[in-house]
């Protein structure tokens, strides 16, 4: 979205000049993950905004999946409310039916449960009209156009300056929500709410968003989505690897992988909205100093439709609070100077 709307349509730049912008945020990216810079970063979170931020990204995923089913749409009197769920209009019940088979089977402990129920609700569409069948294989459209298509021209510019800190800054912090919300689901934190071998994970993602430049898309980063496959039963990077090797292949099954509507897909995710919004239980709740932060990270993150956000105004608040009760000591320095960053971050838009 800031890419399409802020940078091509605010700035006026080509979309060639947009992703010379994704490059060098990329390259900044790598450079910040080599002097664990980011990781320092990650680690300077409190405990309980970590939890927080592992169950507003559940929160997030909930508004996504119900958007995209339509069981919320926007309204100008109240900004969003409930949508129609009458006969007239089936997709909607169909996300909420296939969102129930879904828990069921997971209870029940039937590992492939997701799965089968976006399968059942896709096929229950496709006499309602919902689902269409449009072949099964197609070859994959040709890297030609987008590839190695960057243009530096405006790379003097202050606002490509801008554009470049923007990328960096949004990708850092929602990635850091989402590393962070993914691996507490699947018990990878520590005792103390920290990832080992961090540093390895951000590596990947660095190098992910330089490459995603130079074939021609946005920034590439780890997405909430792969909740999923933490809630199915994934724990290790061998997972992650099939994940691609699957990917690469559907790229010739994508008129069959098109069939899956909008609604089945957010039957899945807001299953893992449950199951990501369980990280509430995890906070600590005798200290109002800072479960209050946390719970402003959590909610404003779905509510301002970006993990950064949230995550920042977190901080803040936690900053700001812990001064004003005296209790300047808990927070760590780098807690202090991030508030500070978002404090400016937002002041200038």
């Amino acid at each position: 979205a800031f890419f399409a709307f802020t940078v091509v349509l605010g700035y006026k730049y080509t979309w060639q000049q947009a992703l010379a912008a994704v490059f060098c945020s990329g390259v900044i990216f790598l450079v910040l993950t080599f002097f664990r810079l980011r990781e320092y970063v990650i680690d300077a979170i409190p405990r309980n905004l970590k939890f927080a931020i592992s169950a507003g990204v559940g929160l997030f995923l909930a508004i996504i999946a119900l958007e995209q089913a339509k069981i919320i749409i926007a309204s100008p009197a109240t900004l969003v409310t409930a949508g129609p769920l009458g006969i007239a209009h089936p997709a909607p019940v169909l996300c909420l039916l296939g969102f129930a088979l879904i828990v069921a089977m997971n209870a029940r402990g039937i590992a492939s449960g997701t799965l089968i129920g976006i399968l059942a609700v896709s096929l229950l569409g496709l006499p309602l009209g919902l689902t269409s069948f449009n072949g099964v294989v197609s070859l994959p459209p040709s890297l030609s156009p987008t590839l190695l298509q960057l243009d530096f021209s405006r790379a003097t510019e202050l606002t490509f300056l801008i554009v470049v800190f923007s990328f960096l800054f949004i990708d850092v912090f929602d990635n850091a929500g989402t590393l962070i919300g993914v691996t507490h689901r699947a018990g990878l934190l520590d005792k103390d709410g920290n990832l080992p071998r961090m540093k390895q994970a951000l590596m990947a993602d660095s190098f992910a968003a330089m490459f995603g430049a130079l074939i021609g898309t946005s920034t590439t980063t780890s997405y909430i989505e792969s909740a999923s496959g933490v809630a199915a039963g994934g724990r290790t990077g061998l997972t992650a690897v099939f994940v691609a090797l699957f990917f690469l292949l559907a790229l010739f099954f994508a008129p069959l992988a098109g069939m899956v509507p909008a609604y089945a897909s957010a039957a899945a995710l807001l299953y893992v909205a449950c199951v990501m919004t369980r990280g509430l239980a995890d906070m600590a709740w005798d200290d109002v100093t800072e479960y209050a932060p946390a719970v402003v990270t959590a909610i404003a993150m779905p509510l301002t439709y970006s993990i950064a956000t949230g995550i920042g105004l977190g901080f803040i608040t936690y900053a700001v609070i812990k001064i004003l009760a005296g209790r300047f000591s808990d927070a760590k320095p780098a807690v202090m100077l991030l508030a500070l960053v978002f404090v400016v971050k937002f002041a200038v838009g």
